[in-house]
């Protein structure tokens, strides 16, 4: 078996539980294989500014992999973007103009900021279980839209997002990734902007073949991501989709399940 050089992991409902914490086995595992020369990568629809205070706390020093792939950037010594891929101003336009039609509350991230045309308790309950800052804008129809990463549609029922994902997708075949995050979580994004291709653009920058590659996730976003590793592994609390496509279903989330991964596939003194 060829040795795992890099380590692709997800992180609500993979290293993080419910309470968006990851647990101190989880971090005393990832920095055993951070001190071993292993690559560890984050690899999450949040964004930047989120992702980057997770990583630092995790104690790795790789880029991170933001918006569902839309961005990959440093935040070790340097902030360089190395890889991005936004959305088609127009095409932004027509999915804003379908969710307000629908009146489906949605978020736009534009330089790594989060913003809403007004407020709402479902943009306060995500910036609070995130410890974000959000900016209220007023109608996206007077404000310029380049450089936007991705477009997060939210609802409570999630019959309607998974309704939506499948007739957006549908309609934009092609021309943008829609995908869902969670239950209750429709994204929108550059069709290039898939954490798979992220993983691949940091593998060839790093030179690492796709068997020296592990990736670990638990929602349908997911999917690509583990198709672009050597060994794929789906969370106990996954969707039932991606774990068809695992060659592993380790333990939930609350059960430590990368950490019991790791030791089966990299080796148990990560683990211990």
């Amino acid at each position: 078996m060829n040795k795992i050089k890099m380590l692709v992991l997800d992180i609500d409902g993979t290293i993080f539980k419910k309470d968006y914490t990851a647990t101190e086995k989880v971090k005393r595992t990832l920095q055993n294989l951070c001190n071993d020369g292993i690559k560890v990568v984050l690899c999450t629809g949040r964004m930047y500014a989120a992702t980057k205070f997770i990583a630092q706390e995790l104690g790795l020093n790789t880029p991170v992999i933001c918006y569902q792939g839309s961005l990959v950037k440093n935040f070790c010594g340097n902030t360089e973007t190395l890889f991005e891929k936004t959305m088609d101003s127009a095409l932004a336009r027509d999915v804003i103009k379908e969710l307000k039609r629908r009146k489906i509350f949605f978020n736009i991230y534009i330089n790594d900021e989060l913003m809403v045309e007004e407020d709402s308790p479902l943009i306060q309950q995500y910036v609070d279980a995130r410890n974000l800052t959000y900016k209220i804008i007023g109608n996206c129809d007077n404000i310029d839209l380049t450089g936007l990463n991705k477009i997060l549609a939210i609802d409570d029922d999630t019959n309607l997002i998974e309704n939506l994902q499948k007739e957006m997708a549908k309609k934009y075949k092609g021309k943008l990734y829609v995908v869902r995050s969670t239950p209750r979580f429709c994204e929108f994004s550059n069709p290039e902007a898939t954490k798979g291709n992220a993983l691949r653009f940091l593998a060839k920058l790093w030179n690492i073949k796709q068997e020296e590659i592990m990736a670990c996730g638990d929602q349908d976003n997911d999917i690509e991501m583990l198709l672009a590793a050597g060994i794929k592994v789906a969370m106990g609390n996954a969707t039932e989709d991606l774990k068809k496509i695992a060659d592993y279903v380790t333990e939930t989330v609350d059960n430590d399940g990368v950490v019991c991964a790791v030791a089966k596939y990299i080796g148990e003194k990560y683990a211990l």
